[in-house]
């Protein structure tokens, strides 16, 4: 686990997505009829024409070739798919913006995504943006999209993406899924193998200076790092005769990760040094989600189960090797991590007071178990055991909530949301330091949702949120790259916050759609690195945080202005924090945050033919880590940039040639150690720039 979340944050986000051309906008031919009153599915309440904002049909999509309902949804003007945060505690609330025939979806990492990607084109009956707030579901807000589908018989679709690299990184060649979907009047079934493969590769050197900024060290460097996940994702749904409805999600899957970092340093007065990472996670991850739903207590109760469960051992271990025969050096750190969460919720919603009710209770049990092993190279080369207090342990929380949601139609074009509800915690932690603490929190929000024209809508939210723990941050670990240690902290506290948004969607008619978003969230007991008593540090609470900025969502396409086949989607956005630096007593950003982040993406259809062309940009400005002892800042240099070229129909397979990485992006990291932060004293400045060239992918897409 720790080393996926240290890829998925470093190495993907470094990697970015691919991008850019010197092809125009896309087209998107916006359908704006009169608003139908759809047939709705046994389990969705009839909406009415104001609740429905847009209805989009398959033909619409036509000219970008869709192969699931996932392509459907990503060419929407003016949405965005929202996950699952990671820090939302069990399954709580609607928190994603995607239903499917008016059901969310049960499952927590098998989430909106993964779903939409499962479902075959030919089986979506239309798209929906409903007004979240008049769905009846606790929690939804603003533009909620309702995929509305219909199988008879059964039809499937796969992908294969090999890719190579131009600079010493083994080819991709496993990477692709096969989906499968089938059902008749009462029932749907969809089932997916998919093997999400990468292979990250970069090369470069690093300079080593002292506090006085002279050149102690040069490090030539080469990094490899090669994912696969492989795993099996399926979903089941029936509706009896009684209008009774039964849901069946799940996924079971195995990350393997193999990570290798060589390099070769040479400095004034040291012999010549060899030193080799290497690092190993072989996960396997297992998730079931079941939901029933039947009328009664004079409404419809949702009974929900979950569980989740993750099993993950990693190694992380150096070896520096000496020109001179002297003894290697190094440290090795083993890991088995056992995680499960086990959820049991139900869901009563009923009618009063002129508006729609769900009253909630769900009880959550989470586990980790950790057993860790921490060795060092003695004098003579042998890896010897060295204690590390806390880097065994357990974790378990046990948790219960209840919640009770309101919402009504204001006006005809004003929906109003609010909820109030309270949880119980008890965590408790195994071995000489653990506690046992039990917490018990308030949470709720309230909504407006306002139609303030047929081209305007604008909704405001306010909430009071408790924060999910990682964890991880309980128990003592070492990053044997960094030579880093976190000591064990049983101190934790879940993070609080009060969050305000705004969000405002202005439909621009054919010519596209803007939507933009502002928060401002203020956190009390968020976690970031402390100093603990008795020396060490480790993740822990700070009093206060600020986090607050905003989302451009833009679609603009270029029918209207004579020019066909041309679209642009743009996403930007600016966030800031504000916490005070524990040790320094000085105003900082939290660590980890970006400053703002460009997605640029633009097409061309040529119309009339079977061709299509275009153009990715992805840019953003990160913060820097702090540490105790040190500030560390991964700044990848100007975009990731991406140009393809696609042509749909060849004997039924569609075909995307893309050439990755345009501007020659390097993964520059500059790390600053002090042998004395507080006064300003700097041991040692790393600073390296690694190229990883030029990426070719081709995307094989067909159906059956």
């Amino acid at each position: 686990m720790f080393i996926k979340s240290h890829i998925t944050r470093c190495r993907q986000r470094g990697l970015l997505a691919l991008a850019l051309t010197l092809i125009s906008p896309v087209v998107f031919v916006q359908h704006t009829p009169a608003v139908e009153e759809p047939t709705q599915p046994a389990d969705l309440e009839p909406t009415t024409s104001s609740d429905i904002r847009r209805v989009l049909r398959p033909e619409e999509f036509g000219r970008f070739a869709p192969r699931t309902a996932l392509d459907m949804v990503e060419q929407i003007p003016g949405f965005t798919i929202r996950e699952r945060e990671g820090g939302v505690r069990g399954l709580g609330q609607g928190d994603t913006n995607v239903l499917i025939n008016g059901k969310r979806i049960s499952g927590k990492s098998n989430g909106p995504v993964d779903a939409l990607s499962r479902i075959t084109a030919t089986d979506v009956e239309r798209l929906e943006i409903v007004d979240g707030a008049s769905l009846g579901i606790g929690g939804l807000s603003g533009q909620v999209l309702n995929v509305i589908t219909s199988t008879n018989g059964v039809t499937g679709q796969f992908r294969y993406s090999p890719q190579v690299r131009s600079r010493g990184t083994p080819p991709r060649i496993y990477a692709g899924d096969v989906s499968l979907s089938g059902g008749g009047a009462a029932s749907d079934w969809n089932l997916r193998l998919r093997n999400r493969s990468d292979r990250f590769g970069a090369d470069g050197l690093e300079r080593v200076t002292d506090g006085a900024g002279q050149l102690i060290d040069t490090r030539d460097e080469v990094d490899n790092e090669d994912l696969d996940t492989i795993g099996l994702s399926g979903a089941f749904t029936r509706t009896a005769a009684n209008g009774n409805v039964f849901n069946l999600t799940g996924e079971v899957n195995q990350f393997i990760f193999r990570g290798k970092e060589e390099s070769l340093s040479m400095g004034p007065g040291l012999p010549d040094r060899f030193r080799t990472l290497r690092s190993t996670e072989d996960e396997t991850n297992f998730e079931v989600g079941v939901d029933y739903a039947f009328p009664a207590l004079g409404g419809s109760l949702k009974l929900i189960g979950y569980h989740r469960s993750e099993y993950s051992p990693t190694t992380s271990g150096t070896v520096l090797e000496f020109a001179d025969g002297s003894p290697d050096a190094g440290s090795l750190f083993t890991r088995q991590a056992d995680e499960f969460e086990t959820i049991g919720r139900a869901e009563l919603s009923f009618k009063g007071f002129g508006g729609d009710f769900q009253a909630s209770l769900e009880g959550v049990r989470n586990t980790l178990d950790i057993e860790s092993e921490f060795e060092v190279r003695d004098a003579q080369g042998v890896l010897q055991p060295v204690a590390l207090p806390g880097a065994t342990s357990r974790v378990d929380e046990n948790r219960a909530e209840a919640t009770l949601t309101y919402g009504r139609a204001l006006t005809a074009d004003l929906q109003f949301q609010a909820s109030y509800g309270a949880e119980f915690s008890e965590i408790s932690q195994s071995g000489e330091s653990g506690l046992t603490r039990d917490f018990i929190r308030s949470k709720g929000f309230a909504s407006l949702d306002w139609q303030a024209s047929s081209v305007l809508n604008l909704s405001v939210k306010v909430e009071r949120i408790v924060g999910q723990l990682n964890f991880f941050d309980f128990i003592a670990s070492v990053n044997v790259n960094q030579e880093q240690v976190d000591a064990t902290n049983p101190d934790l506290l879940p993070p609080q916050s009060w969050l305000f948004e705004a969000e405002a969607t202005q439909s621009l008619g054919a010519y596209g759609s803007l939507t933009l978003r502002l928060f401002l969230e203020e956190v009390s007991d968020i976690v970031d690195q402390i100093p603990l008593e008795g020396g060490g540090q480790a993740p822990g609470n700070l009093s206060s945080a600020r986090q607050f900025g905003g989302t451009l969502d833009a679609t603009l396409l270029s029918e209207p202005l004579g020019w066909s086949g041309g679209r642009m989607d743009l996403v930007f956005n600016v966030f800031d924090t504000e916490i005070t630096d524990p040790l320094l007593g000085i105003e900082r950003r939290v660590s980890g945050t970006d400053l703002y982040e460009l997605s640029l993406r633009l097409r061309q259809d040529f119309q009339g033919t079977d061709w299509a062309a275009g153009f990715d940009l992805d840019w953003f400005d990160p913060v820097e880590f702090v540490r105790l002892d040190q500030v560390s800042l991964f700044d990848p240099s100007f975009a990731f940039g991406s140009v393809y070229l696609e042509y749909k129909d060849l004997a039924g397979l569609t075909l995307r040639a893309r050439i990755g990485n345009l501007f020659d992006q390097r993964e520059d990291f500059i790390r600053t150690i002090f042998s004395d932060r507080l006064a300003g004293q700097i041991e040692l400045v790393e600073d390296r720039s690694r190229r990883f060239g030029t990426i070719f992918t081709l995307d094989i897409e067909g159906s059956f």
